[in-house]
Formats: C-alpha cells, structure tokens, sequence
C-alpha cells in the first residue's frame, strides 16, 4: 500500500513509521498517488493566527469573538474540549472555560495570513476554488509532470510550508471529488491529512449521517428526519424521482451525493454572489438591545470582509429564524451599491423594523448580494440623509486607525451591546 511520510515527505510502501525519518505521522491508502481533488481547511484560524502573533497564548484557551455580553466567533481546540462552540453566548462559554483568553477579531491579520496561504497554493495549481478566508478546493489534476510528484506529496509539503513559514496548520481532504474532498478534510482535525478513494466511497458514505453533507443545515435535517432520513444508506432507498418530488431541485443533489457523485468542477473563476453573516442563538430572544447589537456585529463583518475582497453591493438582505424555524427574509435594492457598514446596517435595520415584532428569534443575519467591484461603490450622496457622507468618512478614517492600531483601538458603542 503506498505510504507518504508527512513530516520528510518520504514515498514508501506502508509501514508504521516513516523509514528515513521514523515519524509516525504518516497517511497510507491504495489510492494515495492516483487522486487530485483537495480541500484545504486552516485549523482554528483565527485562533491560530492570534496565537501566533501572540506566543503568550499559545497553551491557553483562547476565544474570538466581542466582550462579555458579545457570541463567540471561533475557538482554540482547547476552548473547544471544553465545550465553547461558534455563536455560543459569551457568558456560557466563560461559564465553561473561565480561563479563556477573549480577543476582539482582527480581519486584517486573518486576510493578509489568507493571502500568503493563497500564495503558496499558487505555485501548485491554478485551479483554487476559495470558499473563504481559510479554505479552498485544489484540483491537482495532470501537475505530476510539473512537479515531479502526485498530488498528495504536494499537499503535504503545502502544510508543511505553512506551519514553518506561516506558523499556522491546515488539514487535508483528498478524494476524487469535491464534496467527499471536503469530508475527507474534517475527519482528522487538527493538522490531519484524509483520504477517501473511488473504491471505498460507498462502504464509506453508507452509515454515516446526511448531515455531512455540506449546506444542509438545522431545518434541511429536520425535514429529512421528517422524511425518515438519518443516514445515507436511508437516502439510497429513495428513489430519483421520489426525491425530487419531495425536497424539489435539492432532492436530485441528494441523490447524487447518496452515491459519492459530485460532478462540479473546482473552479477558480466562479463570482462571489453575497456575502453574508449570521449568528444562531444558544437561547431564543425577543432583547431589542441585544438583536440590535447582533445585527450591527453581522453587518460590520459583512462590510470588513466586502472591504478585504475590494467588492461592494447593490442589495442588502435580512435574514430572521423565529423559534419555530419559520425563516423570515427581507431584502432592498440600494441606488447604487456599497461597503460601508454604517449604511448596510442602516438599511437591515430598516427592514427588521418592518418584520415588526414576530420574535423570539433563534437566528439573525445580513447580507449583501448583486456584488460589483468597489470602484463603483457609494458614489451618489444620499440627498435624504445630509449627515451620510459623514459617517461614511468616519468609518473610512475608523477603518485606518483598526489597520494601523488593531481593531479595539475605535468601537462603537452598539457593538457592546
């Protein structure tokens, strides 16, 4: 069975420990050289990125995320055992892990750590397909000439690079194709390497749970329950058409994906189509003051990440979960598109106080959607709203002292609520 040492690099036949460098961190597999579709996933990024620039954390539980009353953006792995979760309330994290280190997020530091990791995948393929700051498909397929080596040796030394150049860790997903490539990358976490084959893919897929797959969330898994479908081995006693006829276009989806079939391509050139932000509640609420502050938190992060990419946008998006799961979704076409949080907030803000009181909420989030560069973003002044073109200069000269200062150095006070 051919065997590849992740620490030298060494190509042998299986063996418990590497012969050249007897490490025993090694990834063996009947189909190790012959597959070339990846997914590269960051481990704790943020996390990682903190510690790194701050070796005083490095053995503490460290959470991401606002103050006290704030929801937890990510954890360390140590956080993590301790039970701390995305989107967890801040004060039941703390309740869990009191001597956790909190550290407002830093999305300058994340991007440009985004960046030098974009740079290395560069000089393996230039078919990269982000899905965001710290994940991307890679199709490896036909570099072994270029290289000199198959795929999985060059994924290997891509995490190698990373760790010892970057000082942050990525697991691996290697399949032969994207949907098992990105299970494959979240069975081992952290700075772990997987491998699902061709021959393997049905024994492997069969009992394990649909909620695996990639996009099917709290709702999508209750209405497949509903249906009697834990499992893909329930799914493959469905047939084609019953599916469809069920679930509409995502039951052809599912009965693919049911069979380990996933024909999408890893494409480098597919448009960003919204971005968005949403936080999901440890305990369902009607706070206006809190769901204020949320939505005010999601709207910054949509405009930092719209501000990191150079993009703007023409519609904003409300996006509301009652207790009851009923998803409730409000959008508005601006006059022209934009960046800036203070106007995105502005404009979700408006639409929530039209939703009216319909809460409690599980859910909340916001988003901008009809993406267009940035050169093209808020131009027109607002001849309704004479202090706009105010508040957008503050936040452009907000934006620049976070940059040069760090991202506690200027807060608004909504942000803490």
């Amino acid at each position: 069975m051919p065997a590849l040492c992740r620490d030298c690099l060494n190509q042998f036949d299986a063996a418990p420990r590497c012969p050249t460098c007897r490490s025993p961190r090694i990834v063996r597999h009947d189909e190790l050289w012959d597959l070339s579709i990846a997914h590269m996933d960051c481990d704790a990024f943020y996390a990682s990125v903190e510690k790194r620039d701050n070796p005083d954390l490095a053995d503490k539980p460290v959470i991401i995320g606002g103050g006290r009353r704030g929801v937890v953006s990510t954890a360390c792995y140590i956080a993590r055992i301790r039970g701390v979760r995305s989107a967890m309330p801040m004060f039941k994290a703390l309740a869990l892990c009191p001597d956790a280190v909190i550290v407002k997020p830093r999305m300058q530091a994340y991007v440009e750590a985004s960046r030098a990791i974009r740079a290395m995948m560069e000089t393996l393929t230039p078919a990269i397909e982000p899905l965001s700051l710290d994940e991307a498909f890679l199709d490896l397929s036909g570099t072994r000439r270029l290289h000199g080596a198959p795929p999985a040796v060059m994924l290997a030394q891509l995490v190698r690079r990373m760790r010892s150049e970057l000082g942050l860790t990525g697991s691996i997903g290697l399949s032969h194709n994207k949907f098992l490539a990105k299970i494959a990358s979240d069975l081992d976490k952290p700075h772990g390497f997987s491998v699902i084959g061709r021959a393997e893919t049905d024994a492997f897929l069969r009992p394990k749970p649909v909620r695996m797959i990639w996009g099917v969330g709290a709702a999508g898994q209750e209405a497949l329950e509903r249906a009697g479908i834990r499992t893909f081995d329930d799914l493959l006693r469905w047939d084609r058409h019953d599916l469809g006829a069920r679930f509409g276009s995502m039951g052809d989806r599912l009965w693919h994906l049911a069979r380990g079939i996933d024909r999408r391509r890893v494409s480098r050139d597919t448009a960003m189509k919204s971005i968005s932000n949403e936080t999901t509640f440890h305990d369902d609420t009607s706070d206006p003051d809190l769901l204020d502050g949320h939505l005010w938190r999601m709207c910054e992060k949509v405009a930092d990440r719209a501000k990191a990419k150079d993009l703007a946008g023409r519609v904003v998006t409300l996006k509301l979960k009652r207790a009851n799961f009923a998803l409730i979704s409000r959008r508005l076409a601006l006059r022209d598109a934009t960046q800036m949080a203070d106007r995105i907030y502005r404009t979700a803000r408006g639409l929530f106080d039209q939703v009216g009181d319909q809460g409690p909420y599980r859910l909340i989030g916001a988003g901008l959607s009809d993406i267009c560069p940035a050169q093209d973003a808020d131009r027109s002044p607002d001849l309704l709203d004479p202090d706009a073109a105010k508040r957008a200069h503050a936040e452009r000269a907000t934006d620049a002292i976070r940059a040069r200062f760090g991202p506690d150095a200027i807060l608004k006070g909504r942000a803490l609520r």
